[in-house]
């Protein structure tokens, strides 16, 4: 085993809570961009539910994504702690690469990429296990396509409900936000949280702290804490990107966007297939300008963060697997 300075389990917990930190710091603007862009919420009461939501997020809903990523993903048998240590630095890496550059990233597809990686130097093909990897692709390959389906029908519905309704009505959009904001915040932090819950669980399974995958209490709220702090001490650079950039919102297509993204999220943290936060959030956008008018959805824009989706995978699982093999030749 590698020899480290610090105890390992501590290493470990450091480094897992500098990544859940840079998810919720990256992904602060992803989930305040519609209230703030439309001006139906103040941006420190829109931060401020996202943080309180963000945090109760993965105390509900379960552990399916957990047990996905932890447990039925990878052969825990053949892989070694090294594995976890060289996955979660090239996440941090990449979470502050991508949010230096401005571009809403996917903190599932780097883990997807960055786990796969350091794994599959370590033990080979083998090391897969086929039906945690087939869940996970499905996911990710359908995310963008529920996201834009759910923004699409979403708005398509709620236009057919308010028709010939007064200009008044966006006064009802305009509240309705702090409801979807919550609903957002809360979703994002029972998806992404318990992708994290999952990695430390296995962690934890891996030092031999724990003999069988259980997601335990205090996880939970140490996941949350790390993603809220991040939250709340993100900045707005992503705002003007997706609230503006896709398609301009107004209090509506805020409303129905936020409504639909965090409606996908909630139903695939349920039956435990993790999916990108960006690309339906994204996407969600995309559906709900398309469903109003084709020709304003700014596709450009669209295409330069779908083109980041495909770069993600593939970089973050060399980066992680040359990372994995450094830290091998020390042991």
């Amino acid at each position: 085993m590698t020899i480290y300075l610090l105890p390992v389990p501590l290493i470990f917990l450091a480094l897992m809570a500098l990544y859940s930190f840079f998810i919720g710091f990256n992904n602060s603007g992803m989930l305040v961009a519609a209230p703030i862009s439309t001006h139906s919420v103040a941006p420190r009461t829109a931060i401020m539910l996202a943080v309180i939501f963000e945090f109760i997020g993965p105390f509900l809903f379960g552990s399916a994504i957990a047990l996905t990523i932890g447990r039925d993903f990878l052969n825990v048998s053949e892989i070694n702690f090294d594995v976890l240590l060289a996955m979660v630095i090239s996440q941090i890496v990449w979470q502050l690469l991508t949010w230096f550059l401005r571009f809403p990233s996917s903190a599932t597809h780097a883990l997807v990429g960055g786990l796969s990686g350091a794994a599959f130097a370590a033990a080979g093909w083998s090391v897969f296990r086929i039906d945690g990897m087939v869940r996970i692709f499905i996911g990710l390959l359908l995310a963008p396509v529920l996201g834009f389906a759910a923004g699409y029908i979403a708005l398509k519905v709620i236009l057919w409900l308010v028709r010939g309704a007064s200009p008044r009505i966006n006064v009802l959009f305009q509240r309705g936000h702090f409801f979807t904001t919550a609903a957002l915040a809360m979703s994002h932090g029972s998806n992404i949280g318990q992708q994290s819950m999952g990695l430390i669980t296995m962690g934890l399974v891996l030092l031999g702290l724990q003999v069988t995958f259980q997601v335990q209490t205090w996880v939970v709220a140490f996941v949350a804490t790390t993603l809220a702090l991040g939250v709340a001490t993100g900045g707005y650079r992503l705002v003007r990107k997706l609230g503006g950039q896709i398609y301009r919102l107004r209090p509506l297509h805020g409303f129905t966007s936020q409504g639909s993204s965090a409606g996908v999220m909630l139903v695939t943290a349920l039956i435990g297939v993790p999916v990108s936060s960006t690309q339906v959030i994204s996407t969600s956008i995309m559906g709900v300008g398309a469903a109003e008018r084709l020709r304003g959805v700014r596709w450009g824009t669209a295409g330069n963060i779908i083109a980041a989706w495909f770069v993600t995978i593939p970089v973050v699982f060399v980066f992680s697997a040359a990372l994995y093999l450094v830290l091998d030749r020390l042991t």
